[in-house]
């Protein structure tokens, strides 16, 4: 079990709902790093007393700083504090769990230091798995997926060999709008969009589940994370959300993770594994289930699946591309500034115009980074 643990993303939903793992765990909280929430930080802090917390944005931490000035937390501020919060020497375990690229950095500096890792940042290893993974195998550190599909896909690999599994099936909700036409998908709003069905999450994730594009990200997360080919990880809609994902096996076998959709329930494991701890947290009652039911992902509709699938076939920089559009895409949604369909069509478009570069450094990510960005805006300019 972790004995220190670094909170990288502590403000948003999977930070708090860790940070709910630790109390019930008794984990030593080390340090919390998160990007302007100044309130629920002080909160955080007041309650776990951290040796360091962390924040981003400049002008966040120095109202924090007076926020807690009697406490014994001391507070940093912007990249630079937030990687010293991530390798603070009691910590051995980093749970990292911001939105975004932002994560890359901050994940790669704690596993040069020699931190283990709990991965709920997806973007890191869409746009630079092959270096993170490289960075692990060289340190000789841990890392375990918190994405509840991934956590079941790690528990269902236990005990099997590699070299018998034919496919990673990921099951996905379908998002609030399964189902839906492309005329309907014309008028759906910003609130119907961050309805989910099943989850609770933040509003970036929430509307990449709405569009599919987190089974996009999931996809490359997996492709990097168990060391398969994109084209052997096949989606597959379950709307109940009651399997987590499965692992099909050579000899036909096929072993599924099932639990109710709590991500507390993940999160705990990448803390405890290989023990796992009693808790107070949902629990699956198999007489109020009254189906199970499966069905093909609509890539008609919902294009940004299918991009996922071509980015990492396409592989190099283009993962990084088509994240970074989409972040900018789903932030103009959320603002009202494009429609929910014109999401997948700036992703498109940046995709179809961006050079890839097939052997990227970490410099060469971060470039692609701000390029598809700037892309993004420049094709908005020019009128989608």
């Amino acid at each position: 079990m972790v004995k220190g643990l670094s909170i990288l993303g502590s403000t948003g939903s999977i930070g708090v709902q860790a940070l709910e793992v630790c109390e019930n765990l008794n984990i030593d909280v080390v340090s919390l790093a998160a990007n302007r929430n100044v309130k629920l930080m002080e909160q955080q802090i007041r309650q776990f007393k951290p040796k360091v917390a962390a924040m981003f944005d400049e002008e966040a931490a120095k109202a924090l700083e007076t926020a807690v000035k009697d406490t014994d937390t001391k507070v940093l501020k912007g990249l630079e504090g937030i990687k010293e919060a991530v390798v603070h020497k009691d910590a051995d375990t980093v749970l990292t769990s911001v939105v975004g690229i932002s994560g890359l950095i901050p994940t790669m500096t704690a596993i040069e230091a020699g931190k283990n890792i709990a991965l709920a940042n997806k973007e890191t290893l869409v746009t630079a798995g092959h270096l993170v993974m490289k960075a692990v195998k060289e340190k000789g550190v841990r890392l375990f997926p918190v994405d509840s599909e991934h956590s079941a896909v790690f528990q269902c690999l236990q005990g099997n060999r590699k070299e018998d599994v034919s496919k990673i099936i990921l099951t996905a909700s379908g998002g609030p709008f399964r189902g839906y036409t492309r005329e309907q998908l014309k008028s759906v709003t910003v609130k119907q969009a961050l309805n989910h069905p099943n989850w609770s999450m933040g509003s970036k994730i929430t509307i990449d589940s709405a569009t599919l594009m987190n089974k996009g990200l999931e996809v490359i997360e997996a492709m990097w994370l168990f060391d398969i080919p994109a084209e052997d990880i096949e989606v597959i809609v379950h709307p109940q959300s009651i399997i987590h994902s499965m692992v099909v096996y050579n000899d036909g076998s096929v072993m599924a993770q099932l639990g109710a959709p709590d991500m507390r329930i993940p999160i705990q494991l990448a803390l405890t594994w290989p023990e796992r701890a009693e808790n107070q947290f949902n629990k699956l009652d198999f007489y109020e289930l009254s189906a199970l039911t499966f069905e093909k992902p609509d890539t008609e509709n919902f294009r940004a699946l299918k991009l996922a699938y071509d980015a990492a076939e396409i592989g190099g920089t283009m993962p990084c591309c088509m994240n970074a559009a989409n972040e900018v895409a789903v932030d103009l949604f959320l603002k009202g500034k494009i429609t929910f369909l014109q999401i997948t069509e700036l992703v498109e478009k940046v995709m179809s115009e961006h050079s890839v570069n097939s052997q990227p450094v970490l410099s060469d990510i971060i470039d692609t980074d701000y390029e598809s960005r700037s892309l993004a805006l420049e094709i908005l300019d020019r009128g989608l």
